[in-house]
Parts: C-alpha cells; sequence; structure tokens
C-alpha cells in the first residue's frame, strides 16, 4: 500500500502547476511486479486539473465501493477523492471487500471499521486473523497496534467531506511513520524476548 501512495501522491503532487486524478482507485487497477512493487494501473478515466484547479465536475463514473461521495452523487473529483479511495482499498487490504454481503442498510465498510476502533471494542474482530497470529506470539500487540494504526489513517482518508480528508502526501508520510514504528517494536519485542 505504501507503493500505491507513493504513486497517488506523484501522480497528485508531482506534476505542479497541474494534478492527475485518477478517478477510479481500486484492487483491480493496482498491478503487483515480480517483486510485489504496486503499480498503478488503468488511468483511462483520469483527469488533469490545472493550476488554480481544485475540483471539477464529470460525468464519468468511478466504481461503486470504492468512490468518494462527492464524486457519485454531484460528479466532483479532486485529488481527495483518490485519497478517499485509497482509503476504502487500504481497508480492504487488511480486512473485507466494500461490497462484502455482510454490508447491508445503513452498515459499510468504513462504519465497521470506525466501530472497531472504539475503545470497548477490539481490532481483532475486524482484521485478517492470519495476519495478526496470536496472543501468543511475542509481536501480537505490535501487529494489533500497527494495524489499529493503519486502520485510523484509512479513515482519515475517509472522512465524508472534502475538507475533512488528508491529502496523499499526508498519506504517504503517515504510512512510512507506522512502518518505522512497527519495525522498530518488533525489533525490540525480538531483543526482550
Amino acid at each position: 500500500m505504501k507503493d500505491v501512495a507513493s504513486a497517488l501522491e506523484y501522480l497528485h503532487h508531482g506534476h505542479r502547476p497541474n494534478h492527475v486524478v485518477h478517478c477510479d482507485v481500486k484492487p483491480g487497477n493496482i498491478l503487483l511486479d515480480d517483486d510485489m512493487v504496486a503499480h498503478v494501473a488503468d488511468l483511462g478515466i483520469a483527469r488533469l486539473l490545472g493550476e488554480g484547479d481544485s475540483m471539477t465536475q464529470t460525468t464519468t463514473l468511478a466504481t461503486i465501493g470504492y468512490m468518494a461521495p462527492e464524486f457519485g452523487m454531484e460528479g466532483i473529483i479532486s485529488t481527495r477523492g483518490d485519497v478517499y479511495s485509497f482509503g476504502i482499498v487500504l481497508m480492504e487490504t487488511f480486512t473485507r471487500k466494500p461490497t462484502d454481503e455482510i454490508f447491508v442498510g445503513e452498515m459499510n465498510l468504513k462504519q465497521w471499521i470506525a466501530n472497531s476502533l472504539l475503545p470497548d471494542a477490539a481490532i481483532v474482530e475486524v482484521v485478517d486473523a492470519d495476519l495478526l497470529g496470536t496472543e501468543e506470539d511475542g509481536d501480537f500487540v505490535s501487529r494489533r497496534d500497527c494495524l489499529s494504526s493503519i486502520m485510523r489513517l484509512a479513515l482519515a482518508c475517509c472522512a465524508e467531506l472534502l475538507k475533512e480528508r488528508i491529502n496523499m502526501q499526508e498519506a504517504l508520510v503517515t504510512l512510512n511513520k507506522i512502518k518505522i514504528k512497527f519495525l522498530k517494536d518488533i525489533k525490540s519485542s525480538k531483543h526482550s524476548a
């Protein structure tokens, strides 16, 4: 996911004064090479925002379950719409698809994750159990804390209101910090064992 964040950060901020908005960030548009490096693909509905433009409108629709609310309802595209989609993909990577049959009525992937991060609930109930391991594992707490941090980042990416969402630079910096902390925690838990 760090590779995907880097690619989106480059599209959004690496072409100043213009910004490229992918408009359809989803797992099917993320390809892995032989070294398991992720590449963002299929820029078929991407849009170029010129200098001074922070958003534009379109009638082209992205994939249900991944598109930002303002894109789906009003056709408004912006780099923060890609951030929203990235947040959904980040959640899906560690949990379930946003279109999973358990999400009916008012319940959706974002709400399910947010409920798991409440003080009395446990992230262990929503993330893939294979990623966590067991409580007997020496690094279980480090994994749990790392995954909780990733889910909090994903929720920050998926803020309902466009102006409340973080940007891709912030998401990438946060992912890097989470990785560094996780590696440090793993190293210290191995030394103390």
